[in-house]
């Protein structure tokens, strides 16, 4: 039995979610002076505490030697408190669907461990639809969002250089680290096929922007989020600073369950239940922001029904949820003889790429796929561990020896160690990550026989790759054999074909879902306005993913601390004109 708890005072804005939106709202509003209530379903986080920080050291110092567990998907080392399934958090399929959801549970979400690639939308990503006909267009243009992505560069810091290429904006840009040795064979290579490749542009702070961060030192494990506050994390560049200000308090293990109206069907709140007791408690708040992620709002707003929302607060329109879109993900991987018997030396840089391919091919109109993709690399002599990363495993299992014949890979002992000490270093990586076509019908809605341990209702996935988003991937594949022949490189393993969706990601495993509170001008056809306002409830607002029109080749984090920063500067002016 639940028994509902209110807790005073009532804030003016209850912001749920700690990620980049809902930190870049926590921290625009208390500066301005805004009493805050931050919610957050896991624990608190800074990546400067000690008991927390896995930052320098080794794999064999976890009791796991380093490998994934149920709350930490991509390993015992990395700062990611959650995973694609959560005990006693569930999530259903609907048929033959497929969708793997990742949800964070700590201060700051996904900002902790993710790959820090900053990516400024283009002019054309806000207007496809005029470009091949499919899809809509956002109701804004890269004109209104600019001088919010000039802001978040200056505010958070991202490396780069100014390349002039139309749709891939440029910022303000701290030097990039220097390409590494496999970076450079890369480069050589790629450039032979017209395929561009520049320095990588990463929120990564080369040169020191304020005596609250430090500088980079090329650890190369920000996925263990940085001690010195170098590279970006909501937790360290956003919410502490809110906190600083005293005008916010922060509620954690806190998992909200819906937001609370009035008579009128205005926000008044937020319910939630305390990981802690069980029990549920209610906050009281003028506005309500959320931030918990695009399917984390959607659901919470399918759960608020009342007399005046009867399938969940905001959705007249009955879209609420649909639009569901995650960028697309295929790789490749292959081995560099030129590389093989390296040797050893410490490898300095940034986690993850040096270096990326933009897309190339905006102007070529005879494709089997409408929206194009960026490339990754990977490689160099990273953190060791067994199996995949020294590729050995081309060939089926045979790879060449020091005479050049084929013979066993690895093995035990002597034979086994030779093997590593071979190939440590000469392993490369291509991923292509692309812009799939946002369809009504791939959609979140809640599942009516399944609550999760909380007694909240969860979700069910309905979702299925297009045409489109299929050849896209067999497009990713063809370019990155033609880079492994253009670098003379031996591949590991075939070729994905036709039957696996030529290696194609399941929907969500890329982690950049969006799309389920699309922003437009039309409330018949979208949730929110142009400045994250939901149509139905003045006072009701979504800062995170969910609030695309569409994805764009690029990753999503820098778009969501732009447009939280442009609709966070909004809600504080229709405050102030008391039209709120």
């Amino acid at each position: 039995m639940f028994q509902i708890k209110e807790q005073s005072p009532v804030y003016d804005v209850c912001i749920v979610g700690s990620g980049a939106g809902g930190g870049m709202a926590a921290k625009i509003l208390a500066e301005a002076g805004l009493k805050i209530a931050l919610m957050e379903a896991g624990p608190d986080f800074d990546p400067a505490d000690p008991d927390s920080q896995t930052q320098l050291k080794w794999n064999y110092e976890s009791p796991r030697r380093g490998a994934s567990t149920p709350t930490r998907s991509f390993g015992d080392m990395d700062m990611a408190y959650g995973g694609w399934e959560i005990h006693g958090e569930p999530y259903t399929r609907k048929g033959d669907s497929e969708f793997d959801w990742f949800r964070s549970r700590m201060v700051g979400g996904r900002t902790n461990h993710w790959g820090r690639i900053s990516l400024r939308f283009g002019p054309l990503d806000f207007k496809r639809k005029d470009f091949d006909g499919k899809g809509d267009n956002w109701p804004i243009g890269y004109e209104d969002i600019a001088p919010y992505y000039d802001k978040v560069d200056k505010l958070v810091g991202v490396y780069g250089t100014r390349e002039n290429i139309p749709n891939e904006p440029d910022g303000y840009f701290l030097p990039p680290p220097k390409p590494r040795l496999h970076e450079l064979y890369l480069k050589k290579g790629i450039k032979k096929l017209g395929i561009p490749v520049i320095p990588a542009r990463k929120s990564v702070l080369t040169k020191r922007l304020n005596d609250s961060r430090g500088v980079c030192f090329y650890c190369q494990q920000c996925n263990r989020a940085c001690n010195v506050y170098a590279d970006f994390s909501s937790s360290s560049v956003l919410v502490k600073p809110a906190g600083e200000t005293g005008n916010m308090d922060l509620y954690v293990d806190a998992m909200v369950r819906e937001v609370l109206t009035d008579e009128n069907g205005r926000a008044t709140g937020v319910s939630y239940i305390s990981r802690q007791d069980r029990q549920e408690y209610q906050i009281k708040s003028k506005v309500v922001v959320l931030a918990a992620s695009a399917c984390g709002t959607a659901r919470i707003m399918l759960n608020s029904k009342s007399d005046r929302h009867p399938n969940g607060i905001g959705n007249s329109s009955g879209v609420l949820g649909h639009y569901l879109h995650d960028s697309t993900g295929a790789s490749r991987s292959a081995i560099l003889p030129e590389l093989l018997d390296r040797t050893r030396y410490n490898e300095d840089g940034a986690r993850g790429m040096h270096i990326y391919t933009p897309w190339w091919l905006n102007d070529k109109k005879d494709l089997e796929f409408t929206r194009g993709y960026h490339i990754e690399y990977g490689g160099g002599m990273y953190m060791p561990g067994y199996g995949v990363g020294f590729g050995m495993e081309h060939q089926n299992g045979r790879i060449p020896g020091k005479d050049g014949k084929m013979k066993k890979a690895g093995g035990y002992g002597l034979s086994f160690k030779e093997d590593v000490k071979r190939f440590y270093g000469a392993g490369i990586g291509f991923a292509g990550r692309g812009e799939s076509v946002p369809q009504k019908d791939n959609y979140c809605e809640i599942d009516p026989d399944v609550v999760d341990q909380y007694g909240i209702p969860v979700l069910r996935f309905n979702y299925h790759w297009t045409k489109d988003e299929i050849m896209q991937a067999k497009h990713m594949q063809d370019t990155f054999e033609e880079i492994i022949h253009a670098l003379g490189a031996v591949p590991n393993g075939e070729k994905p074909g036709a039957d696996t969706n030529y290696g194609l990601e399941a929907p969500g495993r890329i982690i950049h879902e969006v799309g389920t509170t699309r922003m437009g001008t039309d409330k018949n056809t979208s949730v929110t306005n142009k400045y994250n306002q939901t149509h139905d409830v003045d006072n009701l607002f979504v800062m995170d993913g969910g609030v695309f029109v569409s994805q764009a080749d690029k990753n999503p984090t820098w778009t969501i601390l732009a447009l939280a920063w442009r609709s966070s500067d909004y809600l504080i002016d229709e405050l102030k004109k008391m039209n709120i």
